[in-house]
């Protein structure tokens, strides 16, 4: 087996994992703050969205930071610090005494993460040209499907073993993806001791800055789209269903159905932007999850409105290796960890004011203008994507995979 390949199914495991450790407390914060002292329901609603929105924006500051890192010092250490700080801190965290210790572990969470960019990076300088639309495809699902079923993985923990055992659970499967990683993770890392270039250094160097910014651009909006719904999920499902028992197992299951679509369609939307360039995918992908989202707002049934989660998963699990395949496509190889890193930032502020955003939509519209909305945003970036990325590349497209 390629190195690459090897090394591709190792990262699977620990991006997924992460995954799963990023998103697993959102359904039981309320609870275990509560169990850990505060009973307001005001302030139990407050901490809860401090504690869980903390983790993206601190990951989001710390990413391109882990990215120049990778770069100078080679994507394994990044690896093994990021997995093996998070088996640790979020292990700690079924320790905590009070819910300021909780949220000084979830912001030191957003410190040391950085596995999913020196994942990304690592199989991206690796994989041949021929393959890497499939290699990113496949890493892509991990985390995305991870987050995604991360909140259903960790309810089911905590009704059935208790709050603090989600904790122990995540840390140890954690730690698994340390010791996979420091075994089978095989880098061949030529360290330069050249000047570490700043910020505007590394932007001069970036030969396609529009294209690239257009790129940050449509992956935040994915992920705004993807995780907006996270916080109205439950309520909508209590309002459609006719009988209350198991809604949070049923929301649980429609907001991971996309998730699951997305471990089926990236590798093979993958490898379809490998035949047909990757700027055709990304466009048929927005416009398709733009559709998608605008009957979500009319179902009346829970399970309909899961099998329209399904589908919009489907059709976004094609954005997300289609992005980094063209990305890398115009990345010099010596910024490639950073600008991967600022690709993470963008996501992070995506799932954060994604969460945020659709909650604000919902409270003052009503649940079925969140599809709206969402549908909108991601039609115009489908148009954006149209005069940005698919006319210019389909005019220049030999010029621009030269380089």
């Amino acid at each position: 087996m390629p190195i690459w390949k090897r090394n591709l199914f190792v990262c699977w495991f620990g991006m997924f994992v992460t995954g799963i450790g990023m998103s697993q407390i959102a359904p039981i914060l309320p609870l275990y703050i509560k169990q850990l002292g505060v009973h307001d329901s005001g302030s139990i609603s407050q901490l809860s969205g401090l504690a869980f929105g903390i983790t993206f924006i601190v990951s989001a500051i710390f990413s391109p930071i882990w990215g120049i890192a990778a770069d100078k010092y080679g994507r394994k250490p990044m690896l093994l610090r990021a997995s093996l700080g998070m088996a640790i801190i979020v292990g700690c965290m079924g320790f905590a005494h009070n819910v300021f210790i909780l949220i000084g572990l979830r912001l030191l969470q957003g410190v040391i993460t950085g596995y999913s960019t020196a994942c990304t990076t690592l199989i991206a300088t690796q994989t041949d040209k021929e393959h890497s639309g499939w290699a990113l495809g496949t890493l892509s699902t991990a985390n995305t499907s991870g987050s995604l079923i991360g909140p259903t993985i960790g309810g089911f923990i905590a009704e059935h073993f208790g709050l603090q055992h989600s904790f122990f659970v995540t840390g140890g499967l954690m730690l698994v993806a340390f010791m996979t990683t420091a075994l089978f993770v095989k880098e061949s890392f030529v360290r330069h001791d050249n000047k570490v270039l700043n910020m505007k250094e590394v932007w001069n160097s970036i030969p396609e800055k529009s294209l690239t910014i257009t790129l940050f651009i449509t992956f935040f909006v994915l992920t705004v789209a993807m995780y907006s719904v996270e916080p109205i999920i439950t309520v909508y499902v209590a309002q459609l269903s006719r009988n209350t028992d198991h809604v949070a197992l049923i929301a649980g299951i429609a907001f991971s159905a996309s998730g699951l679509a997305n471990i089926i369609a990236a590798p093979r939307l993958g490898r379809l932007s490998d035949r047909v360039g990757a700027h055709k995918v990304i466009l048929g992908a927005l416009i398709a999850a733009g559709i998608l989202f605008i009957p979500q707002a009319f179902v009346s049934d829970p399970w309909q409105l899961t099998g329209l989660r399904f589908l919009f998963g489907l059709a976004a699990a094609g954005l997300s290796p289609s992005v980094n395949t063209l990305m890398k496509k115009i990345t010099p190889d010596s910024l490639t960890g950073r600008v991967f890193g600022f690709n993470m930032s963008a996501a992070y502020l995506g799932a954060f004011g994604g969460a945020v955003f659709g909650g604000q939509i919902a409270a003052w519209f009503g649940i079925p203008y969140v599809f709206f909305v969402m549908s909108a945003l991601l039609f115009l970036s489908a148009l954006w994507v149209y005069f940005k990325v698919y006319k210019r590349l389909n005019i220049n497209k030999l010029t621009l995979y030269k380089k």
